[in-house]
Formats: C-alpha cells, structure tokens, sequence
C-alpha cells in the first residue's frame, strides 16, 4: 500500500510530465492504465485531455462541414470558374465527413448545430476565394444535410466536370 507521500510525489511527477512533455505524459499514463495502477493515474489532467477530445471530433466535423459547404457555394455562385480541383475537394470533404461520422456516431444529432456553424464560416471562406461580396450568398444555408452529404449533389445548372 503506497502511503500518503508517494502518493503526492506520484502527482507532482504526473503534473510536470505534463507541463512540459506532454507526449511523454500520455505514454505514461497508457503504460499506468495498462499495468492497472489507478492509484498513479492523474485524474484531474486525464479527465481533462478525454473532455478535450470530444470537443476536437465535434470541431472537425464543423470543419469538415464549412470547406465543404464553401466549396458548394463556390460551385454555385461562379460556375465559370469551376474546376475539377474544386469537383475533387467537394467529392474529397464528404468522404472525410462520411468517415467521421461513421467512426463517431454520437455525432449525429449534433449535425443541424454543427452545419448552423460551419455556414457561416463557410460563407466567409467563400467569400475571400471568389471575390464575390457576402451579400452574394443567403444568410441561412440554402442546402439540407441530406444534400450537403450526397455525393450526386452539385448546386446550379449541371456541369460537364462532374460526368468526366
């Protein structure tokens, strides 16, 4: 049984670990999981870095969702300067948010937020790569998640890049 000075020499050393090599920090916490020595686990920073991977997997579906949705309206509101550049990013950013939200299904009711979100840095994005002034694009987003995700969609008139 470790008594109460090994204990916190324990902490002091998980807190440094973290402080100043966080690679370090996980690698050692794995190895204390691993080995099952709860008693050496930093709780408090541990807790703290899971929270915060919750939170990165809901801002990269937002991010996902906005270079998607800018690329839509790009697609959309300069149909002279489209290009299989933009056809394969558009292709790529819906297989990237298919995946997320397949390996991270609780993420799906968080969709209609996240997509809320990401239009209007989506529409900002747009904005700075088309030159067109933001009152070119419409305040709320003018596609449904069903659209934004389906592969055959493509807003305005038909293209001849998507059939090549």
């Amino acid at each position: 049984m470790l008594n109460q000075e090994t204990i916190s020499n324990n902490r002091a050393e998980n807190l440094s670990l973290f402080e100043h090599d966080f690679y370090a920090w996980t690698q050692q916490q794995a190895a204390i999981l691993a080995d099952h020595r709860w008693e050496d686990l930093d709780l408090a920073n541990l807790i703290e870095e899971i929270e915060s991977l919750g939170r990165q997997e809901r801002q990269e579906l937002r991010n996902r969702l906005c270079l998607l949705i800018a690329h839509l309206l790009k697609w959309q509101f300069q149909p002279q300067k489209r290009s299989r550049s933009g056809l394969a990013t558009i292709r790529i950013q819906r297989l990237d948010t298919m995946e997320l939200l397949e390996d991270n299904l609780s993420l799906k009711p968080y969709l209609e937020e996240a997509l809320e979100r990401a239009y209007k840095k989506a529409t900002i994005l747009a904005e700075k790569e088309t030159n067109l002034p933001n009152k070119t694009f419409p305040t709320q987003c003018p596609y449904i998640l069903t659209d934004i995700l389906e592969e055959s969609f493509f807003p305005g008139e038909v293209s001849n890049l998507i059939d090549e």
